[in-house]
């Protein structure tokens, strides 16, 4: 019988808390001696924090860019992680496995057609009791308004969202807590944006030069003293096996 799941809102209340990832992570994780699966950890930048500020036991933490994967290789100053190559719905690990598994931002990556794969195979390599952390961004918001001028997804965040209600409403996983919360981010220029958005070697976004301009004068709006600080809404959905 399919479970009925009322709670669950792509968007959430407009009243968010301003908080870091990694508060709103370990504010809803055990993290002590933990094993744990990153699906999809890009430059390991959330990978580090946690291996540096937590005891988790170890980390396998994968990246299907081999780019990025080639580039994350070469850390030496993480001992307790393993740098993977695989996608969440091919996950090279053993059945029950993994007391958490986390995604930052990286589900909505995922072909959709694979995205019910990639619940399952999250379920299978949680250990029984498991938890999954599945954070995405809400498809709100000045900083996603620039972004949508050459990379709009508004489609695969829905279809993301779906892909979880769904997993939740068939028993796949269970739903344990949804939270919503915003996050800041401060750039300093537009060039930085180029580098660490634009040029990123997972996605090819083909911008022409007349569209590099409108992205320009659309990021250049939001100038202030401070810089260029956006607030990002974001959902957290927390999930048990």
């Amino acid at each position: 019988m399919h479970k009925v799941v009322e709670a669950m809102q792509i968007e959430g209340p407009q009243a968010q808390s301003i908080q870091t990832e990694f508060e709103v992570m370990t504010s809803l994780l055990s993290l002590s001696g933990a094993r744990v699966l990153e699906l999809g950890c890009g430059a390991a930048d959330k990978t580090r924090q946690i291996a540096e500020h937590s005891d988790v036991a170890t980390i396998v933490a994968s990246e299907v860019d081999q780019v990025q994967h080639q580039k994350n290789l070469q850390i030496a100053d993480l001992p307790k992680v393993t740098f993977k190559s695989f996608g969440a719905e091919a996950i090279d690990e053993l059945d029950a496995s993994f007391d958490i598994v986390m995604m930052f931002k990286s589900l909505h990556h995922v072909p959709v057609s694979l995205l019910d794969t990639a619940l399952s195979e999250i379920h299978r390599v949680l250990k029984p009791g498991g938890v999954a952390y599945i954070s995405e961004p809400v498809f709100a918001g000045e900083f996603n308004e620039v972004i949508r001028l050459f990379h709009d997804e508004s489609v695969v965040r829905r279809e993301a969202f779906a892909a979880v209600e769904r997993a939740v409403v068939n028993g796949v996983l269970e739903l344990v807590e949804e939270r919503f919360f915003r996050s800041m981010l401060k750039l300093e220029s537009f060039a930085q944006f180029e580098q660490g958005i634009l040029n990123v070697t997972h996605t090819e976004h083909n911008v022409t030069p007349d569209l590099l301009k409108q992205v320009c004068e659309k990021f250049e709006s939001n100038r202030s003293d401070a810089g260029y600080v956006f607030e990002i809404p974001n959902r957290v959905d927390l999930l048990r096996k």
